[in-house]
């Protein structure tokens, strides 16, 4: 069931979200510009809290003034490991988080992003593309 918006602040708030969401998906042809941060939302990583971290690593990106897109993608095949992100910073591969709760992405965000240094455990890598 839908919530009843019951104020002007309550529509002023909603209104504030959407504008920083597209504000953070910016401008897709500078992608490879700025970090990507992309959680797996599919029923797994919803029903694991995905929401929640996506939210907060919206937030926090912003307070900290990083020039990053945070949104939602479908499943990245880690079912076991919900909450996943994957972060990829600009030249860089990208790389996958599993079993994040808010103390792991505030470790992402100060470790990973902002000093380059991976915070143990990522998903290794376990494909390959057609091409190669």
């Amino acid at each position: 069931m839908k919530q009843k918006i019951k104020s002007k602040e309550e529509l002023n708030e909603i209104k504030n979200n959407i504008q920083l969401e597209f504000k953070q998906m910016g401008n897709l042809n500078d992608a490879g510009q700025m970090v990507q941060i992309r959680i797996g939302m599919a029923t797994c990583g919803i029903a694991s809290g995905a929401k929640e971290i996506m939210h907060y690593l919206k937030e926090e990106t912003e307070h900290q003034a990083i020039d990053a897109k945070v949104m939602q993608t479908g499943c990245l095949g880690y079912c076991y490991a919900e909450p996943t992100v994957e972060v990829t910073l600009p030249g860089e591969e990208p790389v996958v988080f599993g079993y994040v709760n808010k103390k792991r992405a505030q470790e992402i965000i100060d470790v990973y992003i902002n000093m380059g240094k991976l915070v143990y455990p990522v998903i290794p890598l376990n494909f390959r593309t057609i091409d190669e």
